[in-house]
């Protein structure tokens, strides 16, 4: 069945208390395995065998988020070779995916989740990222891949109160809890809910968030079943986009600035970014017929949010030196309602088996934006004396509003060949269509309509069972209004209007193979060729400014094992080798896409009671904007780095659980992500998180 989908919010270390697939549950997402996941519904939007789909799909369980302590999206993606976290200002999730960076390819249980925020990980049963575009499946964007979540679910026949805390040795501690209680023989209600109260290792940073997440589910009979959610979020924190870089003469390639490893470069009681949001899904799906299912979520979000940041514009002039300032307050409102449906038919034709899916989508998404640029005491930030300029913000700069409406038709075809070939063709018709009103620009009236059809092709050759051997080709796009469709900007100077220029194509190319070294080991690999056509990026000399960038190339190999070595040792690992570059002359590179990157995580049980864990991030350097050395005096290279993490596991009985994790094991100096040039984000010092979890 169709899992539908809720726009969910903030994260908590808690117990993951139910195998997914448990038959208890009302509402079926999957099947895991300790750290391994046999099968998803977001691929193909068909209960699928990850051995089955042809592309790219890393995974990391509700037991592997517990085990490593992971508390956002940042944390989960840094163990997850091909994806690199941007710093996204210090206000949301954002990330590079095969060279594509995105703030909005978010999707939960499948359906679009683009709202810029911090998604936690409190509600959630696991993390699935799928490389490749796939607009086939996803629509617009997705050039790189996406993010899905898959949301816990309620269970029918089985009472379960669970619990969680956890503290750091930067102060910052969280309390969740976890409640299902059958309601009938048919229908179940799980409340999850948490608080949150954030801290780190950067000066004058605090925050709080919390959410609660009640979800009942019902059997209406016959093989139908019937959902509802409820989300309530709330996020306040400290707006910190970093440190700069420190200035060289050019051509020089700069690095960040040292010696600033807690520094706030921003205005201690300004900086501030918050969000409320209420998310209500709906969702109804059952069997038409013994060959038929049909499955429908619809989706309303309001989210309201804020922040306000005053950061580092340019370069430092030196380690004691200085560095000018700018600021702003942006505020956004957001209304989301979006309709899926989708029916699935297993049928025999031509004596082939075929998995067929038709489906349709419906989305309007109104959005309202404002700028208002700080005016500072001072302009610039003497690192010698720290003395924070006074600020204000007196007057706006910008005013958008939007509309958007898009409609999707999609059919695919999984077409079986006897019991070693499988085929799997699809396409997908898309019509986005923009309207807006730059209200601070004298009422500039701004539209598009973009229409176009994402082809997917794959083939799977399966010489055993427990081996597949696949190539694949697929196309996405992305409208002129970006991630974030507040408006199409007129043209400036070279630069042509946005609503002149076509969509950017994206378009995949890849071979692989997987094998299930048993049920709950396996490996895979992939080799990838991704094509970014009509592509446009920030201005690196000046990022507030988009210039025309042509064509972007990003080739790669992912190497990827996870699942249990021996009965006690378990990992999650891979490699990924990627070179992202403008197509025709390599010189000019990608940001934040570092050439090498590996990650392995292990966890090996001495006994029942006692088990240890022991982590290895490695990143190779990477640029933190478009670098072109020959006409870009400010590049700015973020240095390759080495990370060991470490736990301790102490289960004195099975309704019990302590744990602690100790992150950057041997104190190492590095810089784990960028926005720009000049907002580089520090890594933490050596610390430790304490976690204990309780259920009955």
């Amino acid at each position: 069945m169709l899992a539908g989908a809720l726009v969910a919010v903030s994260s908590v270390a808690m117990a993951a208390e139910a195998p997914d697939n448990s038959e208890s549950d009302i509402i079926v997402i999957g099947h895991s395995d300790g750290y391994v996941t046999r099968n998803s519904i977001t691929a193909t939007k068909t209960d699928t065998p990850l051995l089955d789909v042809p592309q790219s799909i890393s995974v990391i369980t509700r037991e592997q988020l517990d085990d490593q302590a992971q508390h956002s999206m940042a944390d989960v993606l840094r163990y997850m070779p091909g994806t690199t976290v941007g710093q996204g200002e210090g206000n949301r999730d954002q990330i590079t995916l095969r060279g594509q960076n995105t703030t909005a390819d978010f999707f939960l249980d499948g359906v679009r989740d683009d709202v810029q925020y911090y998604r936690s990980l409190y509600n959630i049963e696991r993390v699935e990222v799928l490389k490749g575009p796939y607009a086939m499946i996803f629509g617009r964007g997705g050039g790189g891949g996406i993010i899905n979540r898959v949301q816990k679910t309620p269970q029918r026949d089985r009472t379960l109160v669970a619990g969680g805390m956890s503290i750091n040795s930067f102060g910052a501690w969280d309390v969740s809890a976890d409640v299902n209680v059958p309601l009938s023989v048919g229908s179940a209600l799980r409340v999850n809910g948490f608080y949150e109260e954030l801290g780190n290792h950067r000066d004058y940073y605090d925050g709080e968030r919390y959410a609660v997440n009640p979800y009942v589910a019902l059997e209406l009979g016959a093989g139908w079943q019937a959902g509802l959610s409820y989300e309530y979020v709330k996020d306040d924190r400290v707006t910190d986009r970093g440190i700069p870089s420190l200035n060289c003469a050019a051509p020089c390639v700069r690095g960040p600035l040292p010696g600033h490893r807690d520094s706030f470069f921003g205005v201690p009681g300004v900086n501030r970014a918050g969000l409320e949001a209420h998310i209500v899904k709906t969702r109804l799906d059952g069997e038409l017929a013994d060959w038929l299912d049909w499955s429908t979520t619809l989706l309303y979000g309001d989210f309201d949010k804020y922040y306000t940041n005053v950061y580092a514009n340019g370069p430092a002039t030196g380690v004691n030196g200085t560095v000018a300032l700018a600021g702003y307050i942006d505020p956004t409102q957001r209304e989301n309602f979006i309709a899926q449906s989708n029916l699935v038919a297993d049928v025999a034709l031509g004596g082939l088996d075929n998995k067929i899916l038709i489906g349709l989508e419906y989305g309007n998404q109104q959005s309202a934006n404002q700028r208002y640029n700080a005016v500072l005491s001072s302009s610039t930030l003497n690192l010698a004396t720290f003395a924070y300029p006074t600020v204000t913000f007196p007057a706006v700069s910008r005013s958008t509003r939007s509309d958007v409406t898009f409609l999707s038709a999609y059919v695919q075809n999984q077409i079986s060949i006897g019991a070693h070939l499988d085929i799997i063709v699809g396409a997908r018709y898309d019509r986005f269509e923009i309207k807006g009103v730059d209200i601070a620009g004298n009422n500039r009236r701004f539209a598009r309509t973009d229409e176009k059809i994402s082809p997917r092709f794959g083939l799977i050759l399966k010489p055993k069972e427990n081996i597949s051997l696949y190539s694949s080709y697929s196309q996405s796009f992305l409208p002129r209004s970006g991630d974030q469709f507040l408006t199409l900007a007129p043209a400036s100077g070279s630069t042509p209007a946005q609503q002149d220029l076509a969509p950017e194509k994206f378009t995949n190319y890849e071979v692989g193979a997987k094998w299930d070294i048993r049920p709950n080991l396996n490996a895979t690999a992939a080799l990838f060729q991704l094509d970014r056509s009509n592509a446009t990026t920030p201005n690196p000399n000046a990022p507030a400014q988009t210039i025309v960038a042509g064509t972007t190339r990003t080739r790669g190999l992912e190497l990827a094992l996870s699942g249990k070595i021996t009965k006690a040792w378990q990992i999650s690992g891979g490699y990924t080798w990627q070179d992202a570059y403008i197509k025709g002359n390599d010189s000019i590179r990608v940001a934040q896409v570092p050439k090498h990157q590996f990650a392995l995580w292990n966890r090996y049980d001495f006994n029942a009671i006692v088990g240890a864990g022991l982590g290895v991030v490695h990143q190779a350097s990477q640029y933190a904007a478009l670098h072109n050395p020959a006409g870009n005096s400010f590049a700015t290279r973020l240095p390759g780095f080495t990370r060991v993490d470490a736990a301790l596991f102490f289960s004195p009985s099975d309704k019990v659980q302590l744990q602690v994790n100790i992150e950057n094991l041997l104190d190492e100096t590095y810089y784990s992500d960028a926005h720009n040039n000049n907002n580089i984000s520090t890594g933490a010092p050596i610390n430790a998180r304490f976690t204990a979890r309780v259920k009955f």
